[in-house]
């Protein structure tokens, strides 16, 4: 992707030179006359770029950011995905993380502290985690909102990818600028009733920042998550840079994925809890 993004970026300065070089010499012989042309010939250009991005429906949204992240085949023909990478929080704090994602709805995530790791994971029917900094090295159920989180984690392709029949809803929103950037804004229902809001880049369809509110603790809680550094895996176009921070924040926390391989050999155990291990008698 970062070559069609290259590829544009000189088509557009190109097309720049050129016309200022025309605008020029035509100047020289009629300028007020030309100028008011061009003034014209602009404000009708800015008018139409207006109605055409206003004019887009959901659901051509998400046709056209299904298409260019691979296609509905490709996406499909990958059945497994491990991503590696590290975790980068506030002052240089940094671990090692390990997800791996199988069809159709299973996940595992491992994060290391100091030689230890931890580990939550979801085998498309319970949710277990094994927090070992706590002296805990059994597996334990999941409270109920870190249910929510595991099976938002645990959709393979994402809440926009055939999102009806996933039962989630999406409304257009209109345009909504992102640091200054306009972005087509989507408020997504999932089937769970929960909602989120993406923002996806004008040129490319892809979500660069999603809103979510989560419950954390029994209160609610706003995160702002950042995507980018997409790369192509398998045909198929994924973020490899995710950054979150609690809306209003400045700080906040970085996964930053080294490596995603696709269609990787992951035994369905790996996502199965682990029986209890008996304690000495």
């Amino acid at each position: 992707m970062s070559d069609h993004l290259q590829r544009g970026i000189s088509t557009s300065i190109l097309d720049i030179h050129s016309s200022r070089h025309s605008f020029f010499y035509r100047a020289l012989d009629t300028s007020k006359e030309v100028a008011t042309r061009t003034t014209s010939v602009v404000f009708i250009a800015l008018l139409f770029s207006i109605a055409t991005l206003s004019a887009q429906t959901a659901d051509e949204l998400i046709a056209k950011y299904t298409k260019t992240i691979g296609g509905i085949e490709k996406i499909g023909a990958v059945k497994t995905l491990r991503r590696t990478g590290k975790f980068i929080g506030g002052g240089g704090f940094e671990a090692p993380i390990l997800e791996e994602n199988k069809r159709p709805s299973m996940v595992r995530q491992d994060f290391t502290i100091q030689g230890l790791t931890g580990t939550t994971a979801y085998d498309g029917k319970v949710g277990w985690k094994i927090q070992p900094w706590d002296g805990k090295k059994d597996a334990e159920s999941l409270e109920e909102e870190e249910m929510k989180s595991i099976i938002e984690d645990a959709d393979f392709d994402g809440p926009l990818v055939n999102y009806k029949l996933k039962g989630n809803k999406i409304e257009y929103l209109g345009l909504d600028p992102v640091d200054g950037t306009d972005t087509y804004k989507l408020k997504v229902t999932l089937a769970s009733g929960d909602s989120r809001v993406y923002y996806l880049d004008t040129d490319y369809y892809v979500p660069i920042k999603i809103d979510v509110k989560r419950t954390v603790r029994g209160a609610d809680r706003e995160y702002e998550i950042t995507l980018g550094d997409y790369k192509e895996v398998a045909g198929w176009y994924l973020p490899f840079s995710v950054e979150t921070k609690v809306k209003g924040s400045q700080g906040g926390s970085k996964v930053a994925y080294e490596k995603i391989e696709a269609n990787v050999s992951i035994d369905d155990r790996r996502f199965a809890k682990p029986a209890v291990t008996p304690k000495p008698q």
